[in-house]
């Protein structure tokens, strides 16, 4: 049987999947919790094969937090997002942060044990919404404008600065530190000849 573990805070919810997981013939409940802080310590002691993680969680920590956290420490574990939310914010940064998967608690119950399936032989599930989500969003990215003098990092940085995001948003937005955005920017401006951020943005957006 493969182990699961479940982090949610919404008791009904959270029992109800410890029932259909049990019920089901490949996996079986290791353990449960209601929050993040509760959830780590024991889970690096007691890993399971696959950790079960809602976003919005009482305490410090969210569940990216958690996810992040767990990758860290027992990298082994795979974890997936089973949340209401849906918003690009919520579903790229837990992705970035290691998650395997993410769906929605709308899900049929069947599907919840076909995600864990997927996930468990090596896929990466998606409530078709998420998946429509993270595909519009790659779709765009490619689509936007880059140049051939930078690196993917500094187009990346200067893609941000194009749509209006102060130094400190796009470190944010990229989980870098303000200080390597600024190196990168310094490098940017040398290689494009330009002295400032406008300059470089008119570079992007139009290009010799």
């Amino acid at each position: 049987m493969v182990t699961v573990s479940i982090i949610e805070d919404d008791n009904n919810y959270r029992e109800g999947l410890e029932e259909l997981i049990n019920r089901s013939e490949y996996f079986a409940i290791l353990h449960s919790y209601a929050s993040a802080e509760q959830a780590l310590p024991h889970i690096i002691q007691h890993p399971p094969e696959i950790a079960i993680v809602d976003i919005k969680l009482p305490g410090k920590k969210n569940g990216v937090d958690l996810i992040s956290e767990i990758k860290i420490q027992v990298p082994e574990v795979l974890c997936m997002v089973c949340s209401f939310y849906d918003d690009n914010e919520y579903v790229f940064n837990a992705l970035r942060n290691g998650a395997s998967g993410y769906i929605l608690k709308d899900s049929m119950p069947q599907e919840i044990i076909d995600s864990l399936k997927e996930l468990h032989n090596g896929g990466a599930p998606m409530s078709r919404y998420i998946a429509k989500k993270v595909i519009n969003t790659f779709q765009a990215k490619q689509s936007q404008p880059k140049l051939s003098e930078l690196s993917e990092r500094e187009n990346e940085i200067l893609q941000s600065l194009s749509t209006g995001l102060a130094v400190k948003e796009v470190a944010a937005k990229l989980y870098i530190s303000v200080h390597t955005v600024t190196k990168h920017l310094k490098n940017i401006y040398t290689k494009l000849h330009v002295n400032n951020r406008i300059e470089a943005v008119n570079r992007l957006n139009h290009p010799r």
